[in-house]
């Protein structure tokens, strides 16, 4: 007997391809009106979203319509940017003559692939403080995420893989897909190698993405792309700097201009979110009103403030992150859940131009085609983290020595947990465990 398509997709291990891993199984079980496919795909440098739903088309569709069929949504949105033609032609004569599916084009701005974003975009709604589309009667998936409920329901298939783009710095930049639990050095090597010694890995894109120093580190489930620089890259530099050291420069160049704040995409749709004042209150440790510092957990992290909107290349962004850690330390959770928010009059002139942004963040010389490539390369160890998802880490099932194979279930979701399942993403022995399964392949 089939399996039902939820269980199907929970079987699969499927999450968020696109942000921060909500378990899918759990998300298409919201009865919604509407389903937004996310293929804006807004961080600099980065192309796997647009490649892929121009490469896989029938499958996003098909990922769309039961999606659909689960949520009880009646209409489904593909969100792209106008610039994506090659996906545009490709989804087109798929959809004709399904009334219920749709392509919204977007323009070419950051951050256009925000949720919050693409919700108001699209449907002219807005998400309130500290909540999420369902709220409003929406559910957002990312492309590559409807591309593994596609596989999964017809193939009974597991996520063992991840299509993600090699960018930056690097002989040949590329769209390359990988098996789970890859090492970032790997993937440098992939792509040929660095044109620049020594150099940093940005994982993610350049705006949100973090930079990791340890390039053992595995690629997982969510990882869309990886952005190699020169390790002096004023990017890098900025994004390994320590918060001492932007206390000081805070208190000594912030001019309170509030450009951080006018250009805040949290703050344009309306909420209570002021990173100037949140800057002041770090920088001489005083706030006038309470709420000022926990509004910080309004803040996404979107690196707008920090890399764009600053004259004096402060970093506003850093200044919310450690407020919210401070925060959270001491037992706070986010009060600010307003509902009735309007969104600024001169939202639609503050729009970050993507072109302007890679500009600023001085990456021009890496704004290079990223081709699809298949490469003949086999990965022989890979590290799975046992938490790729927002929830519960996966519990697991085997233990030192076992011998697995490729979509083997590694790790269960833990009873009465928010989680997802983890699959063997190569075959070969299990070789380590820690909060990652180790696993190598046998020698031939």
């Amino acid at each position: 007997m089939a399996k039902k398509p939820i269980d199907a997709i929970r079987d699969a291990g499927i999450v968020g391809a696109g942000g921060a891993g909500f378990p899918t199984h759990v998300k298409l079980s919201a009865k919604v009106d509407t389903v937004i496919v996310n293929g804006a795909e807004c961080e600099p440098l980065l192309k796997v979203d647009q490649q892929l739903t121009a490469l896989r088309a029938e499958e996003v569709v098909a990922g769309l319509e039961i999606a659909l069929e689960l949520t009880g949504a009646e209409r489904g949105i593909i969100a792209l940017k106008a610039k994506y033609k090659a996906a545009i032609e490709a989804l087109t004569p798929l959809i004709e003559g399904k009334d219920n599916i749709s392509i919204e084009l977007l323009g070419n701005f950051y951050p256009a692939g925000d949720e919050q974003v693409l919700v108001y975009e699209i449907l002219g709604r807005i998400v309130p403080e500290g909540g999420i589309p369902l709220e409003v009667g929406v559910v957002v998936q990312n492309v590559g995420t409807l591309i593994n409920i596609a596989k999964a329901v017809k193939d009974d298939a597991p996520v063992t893989s991840r299509a993600l783009t090699v960018a930056g710095a690097v002989a040949e930049p590329m769209t390359v897909e990988v098996p789970i639990g890859t090492s970032l050095r790997e993937l440098v090597a992939i792509a040929g190698g660095p044109t620049d010694e020594p150099y940093g890995v940005i994982v993610g894109g350049p705006m949100m993405g973090k930079v990791e120093t340890d390039l053992d580190t595995p690629i997982d489930k969510t990882t869309s792309g990886i952005v190699v620089l020169p390790s002096d890259h004023p990017l890098i530099l900025k994004k390994q700097d320590d918060m001492s050291r932007k206390l000081k420069l805070a208190r000594a160049a912030c001019i309170r201009c509030s450009l951080c704040t006018q250009t805040c995409p949290r703050s344009l749709l309306g909420h209570h979110l002021w990173p100037d004042r949140l800057m002041r209150a770090m920088a001489y440790n005083v706030t006038c009103d309470p709420s000022d510092l926990t509004n910080a957990f309004l803040c996404v992290e979107c690196g707008v403030c920090t890399t764009y909107a600053c004259p004096m290349g402060l970093d506003p962004c850093a200044m919310n992150r450690e407020i919210k850690a401070r925060l959270a330390k001491e037992g706070l959770d986010n009060p600010h859940r307003a509902k009735e928010l309007t969104p600024n009059q001169y939202r639609s002139t503050r729009k970050i131009p993507t072109y302007r942004l890679v500009g600023r963040l001085g990456l021009l010389e890496y704004d290079r085609e990223a081709p699809v490539r298949a490469v003949d390369h086999i990965v022989r160890k890979v590290r799975i983290p046992l938490k790729q998802h927002i929830g519960a880490p996966a519990k697991t099932t085997v233990i030192v020595g076992d011998t697995v194979k490729e979509g083997d279930v590694i790790a269960e979701i833990p009873d009465g947990s928010l989680g997802a399942r983890v699959h063997a993403s190569i075959a070969g022995r299990v070789t380590k465990i820690l909060d990652h399964i180790e696993i190598t392949a046998e020698e031939k």
